[in-house]
Formats: structure tokens, C-alpha cells, sequence
């Protein structure tokens, strides 16, 4: 999927709002946008990104010490 960037966004701010999460789909981005923020942290209003598919996050089992 492609989108373009709002005025201000940050690869990490579309990685949120587009997959609900960063950890482990931010790189996913980069990887899949070569250059894409070279420079500067900031994409420009309606530079296009690449949104690659990713898959769920895996599910951390829940360790109660006391009940």
C-alpha cells in the first residue's frame, strides 16, 4: 500500500496510525523506502511511502508472580 505524508509526519507517527504499532515495522519502512529520510527526521507533505504488509505482532504470554 502507498500513502503520502502529511505536513510533519515522521515514519514512526505513519507506522502507528497505519499499523497501530513501531516496534519491529518501523524498519520494515525503511527497508522498504531506500533515502526515504535522508537528512531529516520530517517527511514532506505528499512524499509518497511504501507501507509494506507485515505480520502481527506476536503475543507475549502473561506471568502473574502472585495471584
Amino acid at each position: 500500500m502507498q500513502i503520502r505524508a502529511q505536513q510533519g509526519d515522521t515514519v514512526d507517527e505513519i507506522c502507528l496510525r497505519y499499523y497501530g504499532r513501531t516496534a519491529g515495522v518501523t524498519e520494515a519502512v525503511y527497508e522498504a523506502n531506500p533515502g526515504l529520510c535522508d537528512g531529516s527526521p520530517l517527511l514532506t507533505a505528499g512524499q509518497v511511502v511504501y507501507l509494506p504488509e507485515v505480520s502481527p505482532p506476536v503475543q507475549q504470554e502473561i506471568v502473574q508472580l502472585w495471584d
